[in-house]
């Protein structure tokens, strides 16, 4: 088979031993999780928001503790959820494609299966990197043969605390609304999922029609014969520069605030199942050193994404050019950074996002009381970090924590399965590599809240059963068969 044609017999041949490697792990677990119904409705044990990868592979590992009572919820049509094939705009991941991701451990679910059983050892052997939209058809698939409970196009307005122990969702499907009863709620939402798009506030006043941060929909080929220009260094502004150019930009200005840009991959180059494992582990002060280490020496662009923008003769690098004035001239934009004045046509933004609750409306009931780093860690001498200080102070299963206790004990239930995480937890919940066991914790800590919260009816259940293993005539009572003997 080459390594440009598809093989639709392998993959149907790989869906098989995954069913066989399912049974004989005796996977997905039975189900235990008592059903309730309140009011002639049905409670759902779990409802996860977001049909991404993190949101995937949480409903497969909670499917796999036997929590079958569970929903996924993506705003998004099907086959559009994440950034793989929106806002996304690298040609390949940056990620090697050795990593398994969420696989949860199993051969036959990585994305190497997948893709040999298409293409074989060969072009497995040829390829560089996962190309960025077979890694959604990967994600796709990975859904389907889990057979995942995803629900799309249905989008949550607003979380409601219910006085009975259970959240009351508010969700949008098909122009119709409607109310969903669970017991945990799990936000795996992505980069963005406390917040929003950072935007300097340069930005402020100046008319949309100039410029877009890079999760922005951008018309890359209204930009043909343009001026533009791109802020960051990361590797989001290095894909949008590139995407502009290949679709015929004029002129290209990446202003770079730095006097170099990053070199170095500090998290991946001492990764290990020690860190992922034993980062939550770390006391406070250590977790904060480590993090302010890694963003302030922050994360390099994969060279590939730097070499796409280079190798066009229009695009400028303008390093130790941060953006001191940004305003509308006529009909262009006039750009000052400390070595002069640049016009462009447009701007994109490869700022980043940012954590503030007032921009998630889902989230309103419970903002007040919702414990940052901030609220109770004092920032150690030299290290402020803006970022570590909006993070959310996770328990160890991602719940959030109340700011004052006891003002609202239902945020034990609701899981933050999403990049900030990252402080409390490490790089679990966010990126490729140890999302599996990210989820792991995740699903775990939720099996034993529900099964401790029911602990009555397990209780009642253990003293009812009855089904005996033995009938009786298993054997014969020694003392009672001499006696009897000794009579006749």
């Amino acid at each position: 088979m080459s390594a440009s044609t598809p093989g639709p017999t392998g993959l149907a041949a790989l869906e098989e031993r995954l069913k066989q490697d399912l049974a004989w792990l005796e996977l997905p677990a039975k189900s235990w999780v008592p059903r309730r119904v309140i009011n002639g409705e049905r409670v759902v044990d779990v409802v996860i928001i977001g049909a991404g990868m993190a949101g995937l592979v949480a409903s497969a590992m909670l499917k796999r503790l036997g929590v079958d009572n569970h929903l996924v919820l993506d705003r998004a049509r099907a086959g559009e959820e994440g950034p793989w094939v929106t806002f996304a705009r690298m040609r390949t991941l940056r990620s090697p494609k050795e990593l398994t991701g969420p696989a949860m451990g199993m051969p036959a679910l990585t994305f190497r299966a997948f893709y040999e059983a298409q293409y074989g050892k060969e072009g497995w052997q040829t390829l560089d990197r996962a190309p960025r939209t077979m890694w959604m058809d990967y994600l796709i698939w990975f859904r389907k043969v889990l057979g995942l409970p995803v629900r799309n196009e249905v989008s949550v307005e607003r979380i409601h605390a219910r006085s009975d122990d259970l959240f009351a969702l508010d969700v949008s499907e098909g122009g119709t609304s409607r109310q969903i009863l669970a017991r945990h709620v799990v936000l795996a939402t992505g980069r963005d999922g406390l917040g929003g798009a950072y935007m300097p506030p340069l930005a402020d006043g100046i008319d949309r029609r100039f410029w877009a941060h890079s999760s922005d929909p951008i018309d890359f080929g209204g930009l043909r014969g343009k001026r533009v220009a791109v802020v960051g260094a990361g590797a989001s502004a290095m894909d949008n520069a590139a995407a502009a150019l290949e679709a015929g930009a004029a002129r290209l200005d990446l202003f770079i605030r730095r006097a170099d840009i990053p070199r170095v991959n500090k998290f991946t180059g001492i990764g290990s199942q020690g860190v992922v494992h034993g980062f939550a582990g770390l006391t406070d002060d250590w977790k904060w050193r480590f993090l302010d280490h890694t963003l302030k020496a922050q994360t390099p662009p994969p060279r590939q994404s730097v070499l796409r923008v280079s190798a066009y003769p229009q695009a400028h690098f303008h390093l130790s050019s941060p953006i001191d004035d940004l305003i509308v001239e006529g009909d262009r934009l006039m750009v000052t950074t400390p070595k002069g004045r640049y016009a462009t046509d447009f701007m994109i933004f490869g700022t980043g996002f940012k954590v503030d609750l007032a921009l998630r409306d889902e989230l309103a009931a419970f903002a007040p009381h919702i414990r940052f780093w901030r609220d109770r860690f004092p920032t150690p001498d030299g290290m402020d970090n803006a970022e570590l200080e909006n993070s959310p102070d996770l328990g160890d299963s991602f719940q959030f924590l109340e700011k004052e206790p006891g003002t609202c004990p239902m945020l034990a239930r609701l899981h933050c399965f999403n990049y900030p995480a990252t402080l409390s937890h490490g790089k679990l919940s966010g990126d490729i590599p140890a999302i599996s066991e990210g989820a792991d914790r995740l699903a775990r800590g939720i099996v034993r809240r529900l099964f401790v919260e029911d602990r009555e009816i397990h209780f009642a259940n253990l003293r009812a059963f009855a089904t005996p293993e033995l009938a009786g005539d298993e054997w014969q009572d020694a003392d009672a068969t001499h006696q009897t003997a000794e009579q006749a």
